[in-house]
């Protein structure tokens, strides 16, 4: 078995990942992107792909599929060796400093490694009430891969946060009825996405925590329990979307065979994107430093950092273009 030998391995093909391996071919270094999942787009592919994102400058509201839409065809523009359905079972630095990458069926060699995995495999907090498992994937729901699906219903969200905000927004147009179910009366939302959601047809259920569901033929009825009193309601709906976040779980990074130095589950990196592991960098929501803000936008500009960096360590001699406008670039 052939074991190619690379510039750079991006491990993760999200939204980071992506822009990191576009970056990469702008600067014609021969790199690989791999991913788990057999498409590309990540998490937000997989889980978002109709949540509108707002903090990527120039695509204003843009679904999560539309976003990763674009990116793909920005890296058709440059494109480099990529393989789906592939996960990463170790990475080994060797003596000469370049790295072994492993997995189940191939194995191939990298001079510089990009790990842009997120906070890793994502797990939805679930609704800890008797009978919500046997709802789940019928009346119950942890995602909106799809909005239409919910067209016509009554749908009750449960959750206080940004997601859910969006994800009440985002039925509003398309269900009967949409109600938003959170424990406290403030919401933890962004001022902006919360005045929306006020001035929208949204029925705000607050302050109230589920305490019972109850199945019938074609509904389910949510019995609440007014927080701070003995007051109790009910809703029926014909949908549940559970909002209350995730817990990540990055497990793979630890079995690797790399010294990663990591804060509160997150690696650590420099001004340059570099781990404490010379020759791999981190870039996206997996990474901490002074000043890190989780947004997909910050992950943008993470990925050149770490690409010229990387470059110029690989090849010191090589002039690089700093500004795409001076490169060669035909728009397809």
């Amino acid at each position: 078995m052939t074991e190619e030998s690379y510039d750079v391995t991006i491990v993760g093909g999200g939204p980071a990942g992506m822009f990191a391996a576009f970056y990469c071919g702008l600067h014609e270094l021969h790199a690989q992107l791999i991913e788990s999942l057999p498409q590309l787009g990540g998490q937000v592919a997989a889980l978002y792909p109709e949540k509108q994102v707002w903090d990527v400058a120039g695509l204003p509201g843009a679904t999560g599929q539309e976003l990763v839409n674009q990116l793909k065809k920005q890296l058709a523009i440059a494109p480099v060796d990529q393989f789906l359905g592939e996960t990463v079972d170790d990475v080994v630095k060797e003596e000469d400093g370049t790295f072994t990458i492993k997995s189940a069926d191939r194995i191939s060699h990298s001079k510089a490694v990009i790990i842009a995995l997120g906070n890793g495999a994502f797990t939805p907090r679930k609704l800890a009430l008797e009978g919500a498992d046997q709802l789940e994937g019928d009346r119950l729901h942890y995602f909106v891969s799809h909005k239409d699906d919910f067209a016509g219903q009554r749908v009750a969200v449960l959750g206080g946060g940004d997601s859910a905000i969006d994800i009440a927004l985002m039925l509003e147009p398309v269900a009967k009825d949409v109600y938003l179910v959170h424990r406290r009366n403030e919401f933890r939302g962004l001022e902006h996405t919360v005045s929306q959601l006020k001035a929208s047809s949204v029925h705000l259920v607050t302050p109230y925590l589920p305490k019972r569901l109850t199945t019938m033929a074609d509904a389910v009825t949510i019995d609440l329990k007014k927080m701070r009193s003995d007051d109790e309601d009910q809703l029926t709906v014909d949908s549940i979307v559970v909002n209350y976040g995730f817990t990540a779980n990055n497990a793979a990074l630890t079995q690797w065979s790399l010294d990663l130095a990591s804060e509160r589950h997150l690696l650590t990196v420099d001004s340059t994107m570099q781990t404490s592991v010379p020759g791999v960098y981190a870039i996206g929501d997996g990474v901490t430093y002074p000043g890190k803000t989780a947004l997909i936008a910050t992950a943008f500009g993470e990925a050149p950092t770490a690409v010229t960096a990387l470059a110029k360590q690989l090849y010191p001699q090589k002039r690089l273009a700093v500004h795409s406008s001076s490169m060669n670039i035909k728009r397809k």
